[in-house]
């Protein structure tokens, strides 16, 4: 079984490259989706959050209401780091399960598509590490086109996150996506057979 995680920051191209790698027939765990799994109500996650911060962030159905809890967090570094380090190990392992899960299923390789990858320290779940990233006028001009977010939120946002810099001391791959399309499939594709492909099948 080979692991590549997947990174990169807001407007890289990344869910763009995994789209890609889907299309190729290759099986892809969605961090943020199994993220959301972990607030299920009842479970682990669920019960050690609302420990934490309260049961005003559940709303009537049991569901942790994402708005109230965001609100909190999203306006104290000291409470976004509380929050990760209960769920960060949590959701690593939910990650491990369903990396298991494929090997058992005789699957020889996926993507881990994941933002926080580096910074959650999930690095021991994968085998290689590639990079999407784009110069920071080309993710202003695709973010605004996608999220209608103002010039200043975006950089706010970009200055918000690991630079790529950082990010690039910890990849194995840097897919470059400053162009259209059509050149990140070329890039990809070739990516996968010459470093992939041959050695999976």
């Amino acid at each position: 079984m080979f692991v590549i995680g997947l990174i990169g920051g807001i407007g890289s191209g990344k869910s763009s490259v995994s789209e890609i790698l889907k299309s190729l027939g290759v099986d892809v765990i969605d961090a943020d989706k199994v993220g959301h799994e972990a607030y299920t109500p009842d479970s682990e996650g669920w019960r050690k959050v609302i420990s934490v911060f309260g049961q005003d962030i559940v709303g009537p159905d049991k569901q942790i209401d994402r708005k109230k809890l965001g609100s909190i967090v999203f306006s104290d570094p000291n409470e976004m780091d509380k929050l990760n380090k209960l769920m960060h190990p949590i959701i690593h392992d939910l990650v491990k399960e369903k990396i298991k899960n494929f090997s058992d299923q005789g699957v020889n390789v996926v993507i881990l598509e994941a933002a926080i990858l580096i910074e959650a320290n999930w690095q021991d779940l994968t085998d290689e590490i590639w990079l999407a990233k784009a110069n920071q006028e080309v993710v202003i001009e695709r973010v605004q086109l996608r999220n209608n977010f103002t010039r200043e939120e975006i950089i706010k946002r970009i200055q918000s996150q690991m630079s790529n810099d950082e990010r690039e001391k910890h990849a194995d791959v840097v897919i470059d996506n400053d162009g259209t399309i059509e050149q990140l499939q070329e890039k990809v594709k070739t990516l996968w057979h010459s470093r992939v492909n041959g050695r999976v099948t």
